[in-house]
């Protein structure tokens, strides 16, 4: 869905019985139904909001809200089918931090999450302000606006005077408040989903007498499917279809369903839909392709008028199998397997693709959504289903594109913590970003930035269905490994040898045995095993001698999971040995995983029966194996870290730092490369710091700057600037290693020579130190915010790519990875007996740009090339950022896509 389908400055969003309501600013037209809302009070209630019963308090609040704009002012109301059903606004009165804040809301929706709601979006949108707290007035027996208050998850005070309570609600955006505004979402999520997935009537729009329409396939899926509640069908011309009782209108069927499949031409969905939502329907699935952005903009208008939850258009449909429902709202081939996985997808190939695997291997769906278009439910509105569900296991996701990163991004950090989330790496082939301006840029590619938003949310991201299911196969069946050190037992040598190759590949250690365990296992293996690490039980080994094999190996605590790869034999055939049947009999008591390489096995992967009721995943290609197994072993990784918090750092100046902004902006409103006097009190605004410098703009002012820079030794660096100048190294606008006033002149002389019609001045700085030469940067990706990258610097940045990325804002274990993902880490924690940089220190620096890219939307890019790290600290020598003139973005505000 592009965003361009919402029109004006309005927004959708969920209350806490997942109905929708429209939150927008206040209007010098809604003086009428303002005072609508205060004339409809009761007495108590208007005693509560004004300290007194009269209406004429009333009429002032409609007033004071109606009133043209004004600095320091804001208010917001709430409405849903036309009726405003809340108000909050607060005044700063003049003062610079701080504003009063009121909350009124209609008589009976209290307890719905209005109140709340509309101050989550007076605080987004104070903070953009500066505004850094909220005060509030209140009856001390008004509980409702005090308990709203206590419950936000902000830093709240309450000083009583007399009857009244005066609150002072601090507005810092921290892992408390995230998570608080978090689980209010969730919870309101999934109950809008509840008449989606969980419908007690379903009528199908669409569904004719010819067979192999769509709308058909999906009204047979249902009735086929033994879907156990109410079932219609919607057509004019006909009074039953495939024996579903069907009617000439929604409106005219007996019972409003909550779910509406539609599968009409795309002209006629819009109208389709607003007869839906006159009838009071909750839910939609639009199977129907190919609508315009006139048909598209009309249809989700119409769901948001509504209040209807939204899946596609252009999708396969959803599937419950929950015995109690058996919804199969699809027109797949074949009814999809109850069971454990939940599966959302764009594709409705992908999709068909995904359930006829899983019920192959037996794990099953527990609920599958193809969200085709994806205009309104999305992949995290099918983790937050799945994590409440009660019956989910395993989350599957394909996901062509992301509405929303940064919220994403905390759902799947928090539900990937209790149930294994997969997805296909989509698009991993763009060729990078046309006309990269900087080195971050160029390094900044979409498939880095998906790859940074699995890596830190802990999604197992893999590079094919096929993948997906073979990963999937084996987090159902086997518990994730301690660690990543692999024993492989075969029972034909060169099984063994791929095998270890393949793991090898995948970054799985295979550790040698001690000779304890060499002993243990030559006691049960035949004569000419060879004991290394591959096990070679040579084609004479029994069943028995192989299950004994395989439970001492797994018991050795240098061991976190075996590979068993095994060929058929006619050793084994003659001796009546079943050598699978010995690698499944005892599972059960294996708490470690186990898996199988069969390489004349027909499919990729198989889920072997195993004892005690257990599987075994079987592979036909070890690499299948391997790849699974180390996926496995990334996901326990990640369960072991801590979660992992922002730090808090000491020396920030925001306001200050958007001051700049400001006043760069206004000079060049269409944007640019600042020029290095603003870049360094951008940088000093966040305490990064920088090489000493100064800017010169004749001979005479750059001889007097080196020689009050020079160092111990006398050396100074010139760099010519101009706007726009970003790699001086290929443009030979530096000279290095200048000595003596001479030698300045004549670089002076030179650069202003050749770039005559450009150069502005010049920046000198000391020669800097020895050490490693490091780059970061920062790159606000439009859709998934900023993303901070690290690596080797210097000028084989480009050239050997040795990078990491993750997504800001960085935790503490997210810098730590950020710093010893690259290939260079080596260098920088005390390589070939060198001394260790300050890691401290280049924490510190990734965090401060960490955060001075949270704080400022309009960052574009920041370049930080080279970076010198030394044992004695870290120093950016050389630093260039892009400001555009963007407006900030709430990316944890909660309202619908």
């Amino acid at each position: 869905m592009t965003d361009d389908l919402i029109d004006g400055p309005s927004v959708h969003a969920l209350l806490a019985d997942g109905t929708t309501v429209s939150i927008r600013p206040v209007l010098p037209s809604d003086h009428a139904p303002l005072r609508r809302l205060y004339e409809e009070m009761s007495p108590e209630n208007l005693r509560l909001r004004f300290f007194a019963a009269g209406r004429r308090s009333a009429v002032m609040a409609a007033d004071r809200a109606c009133a043209p704009a004004r600095p320091g002012y804001r208010a917001l109301l709430a409405e849903t089918d036309g009726r405003v059903i809340g108000l909050a606004e607060y005044d700063t009165g003049g003062e610079k931090d701080g504003a009063e804040i009121s909350v009124a809301v209609a008589d009976g929706l209290h307890h719905r999450g209005v109140g709340t709601l509309l101050v989550e979006h007076l605080i987004s949108s104070a903070r953009t302000e500066g505004i850094t707290t909220f005060t509030a007035d209140a009856l001390s027996e008004n509980h409702e606006v005090l308990r709203l208050f206590a419950d936000l998850g902000l830093r709240t005070s309450r000083r009583f005077e007399g009857p009244e309570v005066r609150c002072t609600v601090h507005l810092d955006q921290d892992d408390t408040y995230l998570s608080a505004v978090e689980a209010r979402g969730s919870s309101a999520d999934v109950a809008s989903l509840l008449p989606l997935l969980r419908p007690d009537a379903v009528a199908v729009v669409g569904a004719g007498r010819t067979p192999g329409s769509v709308g058909r396939a999906i009204l047979r899926h249902l009735r086929s499917g033994g879907f156990t509640r109410r079932l219609f069908a919607v057509n004019p011309g006909v009074t039953s279809i495939l024996g579903v009782p069907s009617y000439p209108s929604v409106a005219a069927l007996p019972k409003t369903p909550d779910l509406v499949i539609v599968a009409v031409p795309a002209a006629a969905v819009a109208a389709v839909a607003d007869e839906c939502g006159r009838a009071g329907v909750r839910a939609l699935v639009v199977a129907t392709a190919g609508l315009d952005h006139t048909q598209a903009r009309a249809l989700l208008t119409t769901c948001r008028v509504h209040g209807i939850r939204l899946v596609g258009p252009n999708c396969l449909g959803i599937s419950n199998t929950d015995p109690e429902l058996n919804l199969d709202g699809t027109f797949a081939a074949e009814h999809p397997r109850p069971g454990t996985a939940g599966v959302a997808v764009q594709s409705g190939g992908i999709g068909i693709a995904l359930l006829d695997g899983l019920s192959r291997l037996g794990i099953g769906v527990s609920s599958f959504a193809s969200l085709g278009d994806k205009y309104d439910v999305s992949g995290n509105d099918m983790l937050q289903w799945w994590e409440s569900d009660g019956r989910t296991e395993l989350a599957l996701l394909h996901l062509e594109s992301f509405g929303n990163p940064r919220a994403f991004s905390r759902t799947a950090r928090r539900v990937t913590r209790r149930i294994p989330v997969l997805t296909v790496d989509a698009g991993r082939t763009e060729a990078g970003r046309k006309a990269a301006a900087s080195h971050t840029a160029a390094a900044a590619t979409r498939t880095m930035t998906r790859g940074a938003l699995f890596t830190q949310a802990g999604i197992t991201a893999t590079r094919s269905v096929g993948e997906l299911l073979e990963t999937a196969a084996l987090l159902h069946s086997q518990p994730l490994p301690e660690g990543s050190r692999v024993a492989i037992v075969t029972n034909a040598g060169g099984a063994g040898v791929l095998t270890a190759d393949a793991c090898a590949e995948a970054g799985l250690a295979l550790p040698p045995f001690s000779p304890a365990t060499v002993d243990d296992l030559l006691a049960v293996l035949p004569d000419g095993a060879a004991i290394g690490n591959p096990v070679d039980a040579t084609a004479a080994v029994s069943e028995r001698q192989l299950t004994e094999c395989v439970d001492r190996l797994i018991r050795c605590p240098g061991i976190d999971a075996v590979i068993v790869a095994l060929v058929p034999t006619a050793v084994a055939a003659a001796t009546g040995d079943d050598l699978v049947r010995a690698l499944t009999a005892a599972s059960a008591r294996r708490a470690r995983p186990v898996l199988a390489v069969r390489l004349e096995q027909d499919a990729s992967v198989r889920l072997l029966p195993a004892g005690g009721g257990g599987m075994i995943p079987s592979y036909a290609e070890p690499q299948a194996a391997a790849r699974a197994l180390a996926h496995a072993a990334r996901r326990a990784a990640w369960l072991f870290r801590p979660a992992g918090v922002v730090p808090d750092l000491d020396g920030i100046e925001t306001r200050r730092a958007r001051t700049v902004v400001a006043e760069y902006l206004a000079e060049n409103p269409d944007g640019g490369w600042p020029d290095p006097r603003s870049c360094a009190d951008l940088l000093a605004c966040y305490g990064i710091p920088q090489i000493p410098w100064t800017w010169a703009e004749t001979e005479d002012d750059a001889v007097l700057a080196a020689e009050r820079l020079r160092g111990h030794d006398g050396r100074v660096v010139m760099k010519a600037h101009w706007p726009g100048l970003l790699h001086k190294t290929r443009q030979r606008a530096v000279h290095l290693d200048l000595r003596g006033d001479a030698q300045v002149r004549a670089a002076f002389r030179d650069l202003a020579t050749r770039f005559a019609e450009l150069m502005t001045g010049v920046v000198l700085q000391p020669l800097a130190a020895r050490g490693t030469e490091l780059f970061a940067g920062v790159v606000q990706d439009e859709v998934f915010g900023p993303l901070v990258l690290f690596g080797l610097g210097g000028t084989a940045t480009e050239v050997l790519a040795d990078h990491a990325a993750r997504l800001a804002p960085l935790t503490d274990g997210d810098v730590h990875e950020l710093i010893t993902s690259p290939r260079c880490a080596p260098l920088l924690l005390g390589a070939n007996a060198s001394a260790p940089v300050d890691v401290e220190d280049l924490e510190q620096l990734l965090l401060r740009l960490s955060r001075m890219a949270a704080d400022l939307p309009q960052l574009a890019e920041a370049d930080f090339n080279p970076v010198l790290a030394t044992p004695g600290g870290v120093t950016v020598l050389d630093a260039r950022v892009r400001l555009l003139p963007r407006r900030p973005q709430d990316p944890y505000l909660r309202r619908l896509r």
